[in-house]
């Protein structure tokens, strides 16, 4: 599957092409190699970035430097909106994971562009809704699914994200995701993950073809998966 594919649909609503005309008339494009940062958490607050090329994941980190990735974020989308609200420092760690390009809007642009189209509002908060919806999602599944039934969740995610049916039932997640990258999706070792996707791959449930996974039983992950 080649890394040129046409992007993903959001995960999560984008604004409106004429508001998002308006917002990123005048960007700065920043290019991030994979495993560089955008940004980390406590860094100033001072804009929020549009998604053109590549895959960012957005993460959260203790103090022992354990990290748990809350969201993976494709073409069209936006990270660091709350900035632009609040101008408070980042409550969030994003960067690559793979080469990536992304252009960036400063707050005060925001604010210039919001007193003439007020309406923008009402957008950033239907995308911070589905974002918040989100949360509780992860927050349910961690609290009550199986280790089976959480990476089950997360690869139905990422193929409902970024997947493209490629007939017979089948879905092919059209960027390379690690097993590292699932394991703090999921909150669990990478060990088992790894155990679990080769359990999955061994009754023909998933498959992986040159880093990609396929999803080739959708219902019995979907199955798992559930609360």
């Amino acid at each position: 599957m080649p890394d040129s594919a046409p992007p993903a649909t959001s995960i999560f609503a984008a604004l409106p092409a004429d508001l998002s005309e308006q917002l990123f008339r005048r960007v700065h494009r920043i290019r991030l190699k994979a495993d560089h940062m955008l940004f980390f958490a406590g860094d100033p607050g001072d804009g929020c970035y549009r998604i053109d090329e590549g895959l960012l994941k957005v993460t959260v980190g203790s103090a022992s430097g354990a990290e748990r990735i809350v969201a993976i974020l494709g073409p069209g989308e936006m990270v660091g909106e709350l900035a632009m609200i609040d101008g408070l420092p980042r409550s969030t760690s994003v960067g690559a994971i793979r080469d990536s390009v992304v252009s960036f809007i400063s707050r005060a642009d925001f604010q210039s562009v919001a007193e003439r189209s007020p309406d923008i509002f009402r957008h950033i908060a239907l995308m911070l809704a589905e974002r918040l919806r989100n949360a509780n999602a992860v927050v349910a599944a961690a609290s009550f699914l199986s280790l089976k039934g959480r990476v089950a969740r997360a690869l139905l995610s990422l193929a409902d994200a970024f997947g493209r049916d490629v007939g017979s039932g089948r879905t092919v997640i059209r960027h390379k995701i690690s097993q590292s990258d699932l394991a703090a999706m999921v909150g669990i070792a990478r060990e088992n993950v790894s155990r679990i996707l080769n359990d999955w791959k061994r009754l023909g449930l998933i498959s992986q073809l040159s880093g990609y996974y396929c999803v080739e039983k959708s219902a019995e992950l979907a199955r798992e998966a559930q609360l």
